[in-house]
């Protein structure tokens, strides 16, 4: 499934996903994480941006995901985020949105593995309110960008088979009919129009028929 994203920043829903408050005062390391959460989260509504919901990575990620319907979701990881793309991930299989991993990891390999997994901004360092709504524009346009592409691709694997099929089908009344490939051309034309069909279906309807009567 293919979307594009509105681009204006009050009209995206957006998810936040990070790991849970700590229940213990005395984790530094936890309270760093839950500092860094609160400060992009206050980034984003200075920026205008609308958090519908802030959830940890885990199972049940796929069906929120799949119940809100957001139109970016953003990953704030500490370090390593390999867990918490594969979540995502399979949260957004279906239906691709813009992912902006926000982390402190430097590794070239983590990089490109997030990039692989479809995250469209990996920022490292980049939780100044300042900087917050151009890394999403940037995330936006290459998101949407990326998704026309596929869309390209796609329709042009689907003309590609198409044109396959009606090569074929055009060959077999050639050779069963004596046509010429004009003809068989405008046989295939002719029953397209009348019957209020692609030239493909028809195409693949004759080729159906002739593999059933062999």
């Amino acid at each position: 499934m293919t979307r594009t994203i509105p681009s204006n920043a009050r009209s995206l829903r957006i998810i936040v996903i990070n790991s849970i408050a700590p229940e213990d005062d005395s984790d530094e390391l936890a309270l760093a994480q839950a500092e860094r959460a609160r400060e992009l989260r206050i980034g984003l509504l200075q920026a205008g941006y609308n958090i519908i919901a802030v959830f940890p990575a885990d199972i049940h990620l796929p069906e929120r995901v799949a119940q809100l319907q957001p139109d970016m979701i953003i990953i704030d990881a500490e370090s390593d985020a390999r867990d918490v793309l594969e979540h995502v991930v399979v949260a957004t299989r279906d239906a691709r949105r813009p992912i902006v991993l926000f982390t402190e990891d430097h590794d070239k390999s983590s990089m490109e593995a997030a990039m692989d997994a479809g995250v469209s901004a990996y920022i490292v360092a980049g939780l100044h309110a300042e900087r917050i709504k151009p890394v999403l524009d940037v995330a936006m346009a290459r998101f949407n960008a990326d998704q026309r592409l596929r869309t390209e691709l796609s329709d042009t694997k689907l003309k590609l088979a198409e044109r396959k099929t009606i090569e074929r089908a055009k060959g077999l009344l050639m050779a069963r009919h004596h046509m010429t490939e004009d003809e068989a051309y405008q046989k295939l034309r002719g029953i397209a129009m009348n019957k209020n069909l692609k030239l493909s279906e028809v195409a693949q309807r004759l080729l159906d028929v002739a593999d059933l009567m062999g």
